[in-house]
């Protein structure tokens, strides 16, 4: 399973997201890519999508370029499945063509299919983004070009 960028820039190594709560009850979201053993990142921010709904729909608000960052885009991410450990989750959006989760083993990794069977995902074409911890590391290399928000837009 992908989410959204992950489907669309499918020439990056790995991508990573990093959650930190405000004080004001939003959430830092921090992804991060690398491309070429090269790593690059944009920071945005969640909010309730309802604020007085108990739902865990949020939208995420990110501004591109990310070294001049001056145009919004807004995207869905609505949590469908959390263990209850707080270990993995399963994330997807309105329009259901796209699917998040985090790398696990196999075993978890079909549980998490099942559940988005349950909620009427199409699951018949998962894309996993390959993972390789090494490039986890904060001492890889920044991209300087920053171009992979451009790849992003335009493979839509």
């Amino acid at each position: 399973m992908g989410n959204k960028e992950m489907e669309v820039v499918k020439e990056l190594d790995l991508k990573k997201a990093t959650y930190t709560l405000n004080e004001d009850e939003t959430v830092k979201v921090v992804n991060e890519t690398w491309s070429d053993g090269k790593k690059s990142s944009i920071e945005g921010v969640a909010y309730k999508a309802e604020p007085s709904s108990q739902e865990a729909k949020f939208k995420v608000k990110f501004y591109v370029p990310p070294f001049l960052p001056i145009i919004p885009v807004i995207g869905n991410y609505w949590v469908l499945y959390i263990d209850q450990d707080y270990h993995y989750v399963l994330v997807g959006e309105p329009s259901m063509r796209y699917l998040g989760a985090p790398h696990v083993d196999e075993e978890i990794y079909k549980e998490l299919v099942e559940k988005a069977k349950e909620k009427n995902y199409n699951v018949s074409k998962p894309h996993k983004t390959p993972q390789n911890d090494d490039l986890l590391e904060d001492d890889s290399p920044k991209d300087i070009k920053d171009i992979w928000w451009i790849k992003s837009i335009l493979r839509r």
